[in-house]
């Protein structure tokens, strides 16, 4: 018994390892990010320090301040300190150009690299006896310079990335699991398993995946969903992992634990989206490229021509360092990364998971878009809309409370609407015995002695019972009548009504040009009722999933920029089909393999939010590359010394400064999209 004990002690922990080896990994990953961070930054401020003496000792800047400077041998000073500069502040930068020599990929290292080889190894030339000027200072600044560049760079990064360790962070480390004679004993999160019964206290976060088996309470799942309102939780209804429990003691049924957790899927399909790179990626690698070449070949062209015009090799060395500086595609490599880390992460925020960025960018095209009705555009479960009671003996209230009590045996969509309804009321219902269902048209019982009965309208002209038709019937509403003894009580009416919110994204969507249409498997009746609710420009009724497919062909062969929005599962056909595939749900089965974006929760504010979001998302990468390629193409002429005539002329400072500006630029202008992505969220509430 003992060896077994070991035996399963030993498997337990070779589980709980493999568990923790994805989380080990990243754990070290974020280490070494921080590392690196800390690294750049100690450099830096080293750097910085030691730079201040060789400014002061250099001669260009004694000439700007107007003073002078000299004792012996303070050009050994400068040598020494730009030494120590060189090997230690440069040192990422020199590691750097032996990793990308060896990959045979020449680029940023290798540019910042040569440049500050070649100011140290000339400047030290002349200290020992070469004529010419000496770059100490020049050199320095320009370490320096870089270094704060890439450690603002780094902190944005790490910043952008902190998101999902957060998302990461939210679940417990314990869970407290409910054994089979019913005692609580506190466990470790990884070895809960499907179908074990955990207790969760008010002010707990739920350890895992799982369905209420018994209590009542609200659960906040704004960090999962984006839903600032605390969720009612019932008996049967659906929890995810890391929500935090309000006010009620639950215990909770567990049905997804590690990576099958919908917190994980979350976390998977985020970072999935952060690695994945979309067309405006490309065009920045691309552009990158273009500019790396063009600027080596500028540095040696610009080296060539001024010597072929009789200036000195020193001059012409600083128009090529300087080349070599401002050219170097820094800002434009971090131009659409970082926007995409920011996008990815705040939109993950705010119940938005993109799967495909290409499709996330192409969203500011869309033109045309398709609604699921059930579930989308409507709540997805009947709900009463309207009670009238018709007799003198009872109130509208009573009749509701009788119906109520009657259906509460009843496991059908309208008496689940009837149910909510009077307990959203407060009502006490009165026990019904011997319940029986009549087929097809209701439901019958004793309550209080008397038999009652909720029929529908045929069933009604069965007993001969006469109902005014026109102030009951709707073209949108399904209408029960309430029987005692075949005396007409009143009647009930339900619909399974539309969102509040579907109004106003309805309204947006067309106010920005976007055909609004809607295709559901329900009744002409129905469809056309919701359409022309919600001011539609089309709808399609009785459609079968696989027919949506045909009408999104058929959009798109008219040159419409298709969006479909459905439940990822029996409208994978569209959804695959569409320019822009949007699967809307909660919980575990938010992750359809056919969409582009998932929206966590069924709102078609989500939907508007969606195409501001990859708007505004485009339009900073838009810039940040505009700015980041269009100052290189600018600046690299004027490091050249085109307008040297007119006496403009950058040093290998000033362009290590304008550069790294650039660079600082570009990474403030992409933490400027969060807040862009709040304000547009606001527009899409």
């Amino acid at each position: 018994m003992e060896h077994e004990h070991q035996m399963h002690h030993h498997k337990m922990s070779q589980d709980h390892d493999m568990n923790n080896h994805h989380e080990m990994a990243e754990h070290k990953h974020q280490a070494h990010h921080t590392h690196m961070i800390r690294d750049f930054r100690k450099r830096f401020w080293i750097s910085l320090i030691i730079t201040l003496p060789i400014v002061v000792l250099s001669p260009m800047i004694q000439s700007l301040l107007g003073f002078e400077w000299h004792f012996k041998g303070d050009g050994y000073v400068q040598f020494v300190l730009s030494s120590i500069i060189f090997f230690y502040g440069g040192w990422p930068f020199l590691k750097g150009l032996i990793s990308e020599i060896k990959k045979k990929a020449p680029g940023m290292m290798t540019l910042i690299a040569l440049a500050i080889t070649v100011a140290y190894v000339y400047s030290s030339a002349v200290v020992f006896g070469l004529p010419g000027k000496v770059f100490f200072w020049e050199l320095a600044s320009l370490i320096v310079i870089m270094l704060l560049g890439h450690w603002i760079e780094m902190k944005s990064v790490m910043g952008a990335s902190n998101a999902l360790q957060e998302l990461a962070k939210m679940m417990p480390s314990t869970a407290m699991k409910i054994g089979k004679s019913g005692e609580v004993e506190e466990v470790p999160i990884d070895s809960i398993k499907s179908m074990d019964l955990i207790l969760v206290r008010p002010g707990e976060k739920v350890p895992a995946d799982g369905e209420v088996e018994e209590g009542e309470s609200h659960l906040n799942e704004s960090m999962l969903t984006g839903e600032s309102t605390p969720v009612a939780k019932h008996k049967g209804d659906a929890v995810i992992g890391g929500s935090v429990n309000d006010n009620g003691t639950l215990k909770i049924r567990v049905k997804h634990t590690g990576d099958e957790s919908y917190l994980s899927k979350v976390i998977g399909m985020v970072r999935e989206a952060q690695d994945s790179k979309s067309k405006t990626q490309d065009l920045a690698n691309k552009a990158a490229a273009w500019l790396f070449y063009v600027a080596l070949g500028s540095g040696i062209v610009t080296l060539i021509v001024w010597l072929m015009l009789g200036k000195e090799f020193v001059y012409a060395l600083e128009r090529m360092v300087t080349v070599m500086i401002i050219s170097c595609p820094h800002a434009l490599g971090l131009a659409v990364p970082l926007v995409v880390a920011i996008s990815t992460a705040e939109s993950a925020k705010n119940g938005l998971l993109i799967r495909n960025r290409t499709a996330f960018e192409n969203s500011r095209k869309i033109t045309a878009i398709i609604f699921d009705k059930t579930g989308t555009l409507t709540k997805g479960a009947f709900g009463v809309t309207r009670y009238k009671s018709q007799s003198e003996d009872y109130s509208d209230e009573e009749l509701l409370r009788l119906a109520a009590s009657i259906e509460s045996a009843s496991e059908h969509p309208i008496a689940g609407g009837i149910v909510s309804k009077a307990k959203a009321m407060g009502l006490v219902l009165d026990d019904a015995e011997k319940v029986q269902n009549i087929t097809g048209k209701g439901i019958q019982a004793w309550v209080n002695g008397k038999e009652l009965k909720i029929v529908s309208p045929g069933m009604l002209k069965e007993y001969g019972i006469s109902f005014d038709s026109a102030s009951v019937q709707s073209t949108i509403e399904t209408v029960v009548f309430v029987v005692m003894e075949k005396q007409l009580l009143g009647y009930i009416a339900l619909a399974d009504e539309i969102r509040s919110e579907a109004h106003s994204a309805v309204q947006t969507l067309k106010n920005k040009g976007i055909k609004v249409t809607m295709a559901t498997g329900d009744n002409a009746r129905v469809a056309k009722a919701v359409s022309d609710e919600l001011s539609l420009d089309d709808y399609y009724a009785e459609v079968l999933p696989e027919d949506k497919q045909g009408i999104i062909k058929e959009l798109q062969a008219r040159g419409e920029f298709v969006a479909m929005t459905g439940d990822g599962v029996n409208d994978a056909p569209a959804l695959a089909q569409a320019d822009v595939g949007i699967a809307v749900g909660s919980g575990t089965d938010v992750a359809a393999e056919t969409a582009d974006i998932i929206l966590v929760n069924n709102n078609p504010s989500d939907i508007v939010g969606l195409i501001l979001f990859g708007a505004a998302t485009y339009r900073k990468m838009m810039q940040n590359l505009w700015w980041a390629a269009g100052y290189n193409i600018v600046a690299v002429p004027l490091a050249a010394g085109v307008l040297a005539g007119a006496g403009i002329i950058l040093s290998p400072a000033m362009g290590a400064g304008l550069m790294s500006l650039s660079t600082v630029i570009v990474a403030l202008n992409a933490q400027l999209l969060k807040n862009q992505i709040k304000i547009e969220n606001g527009k899409a509430e």
